[in-house]
């Protein structure tokens, strides 16, 4: 008997599954989920960027600006999961960002 091949599907007919959107999700508000907040703090804030490298949800917003490149301009709480990154990975050690709890 001989063996059976399997039939090979070509991309157009794999079955939708469940659809990740990549990157930020910036269709979906997932800053629900949190139960402790990041603040920022403008006045102690260096700009030094690197809150904005470390989020992994894309939620530190910046503006352009004449004298730099970019500078932190606060935290988009739609997308923030609270995970606290941010604040671990602040360098000034004045508190540019702390975690605080949420409230309902």
């Amino acid at each position: 008997m001989k063996k059976e091949e399997s039939k090979k599907l070509t991309v157009a007919e794999l079955p939708v599954g469940g659809v990740v959107e990549a990157g930020t999700a910036v269709n979906f508000h997932t800053g629900s989920w949190r139960s402790r907040r990041p603040v920022w703090s403008k006045d102690k804030c260096i700009s030094c960027l690197v809150c904005w490298v470390s989020c992994p949800d894309g939620s530190i917003r910046l503006v352009p600006d004449e004298k730099r490149i970019n500078i932190v301009d606060g935290i988009d709480y739609d997308h923030c999961k609270g995970c606290g990154i941010c604040e671990k990975e602040c360098p000034t050690a004045i508190g540019a960002i702390t975690m605080e709890e949420e409230k309902k």
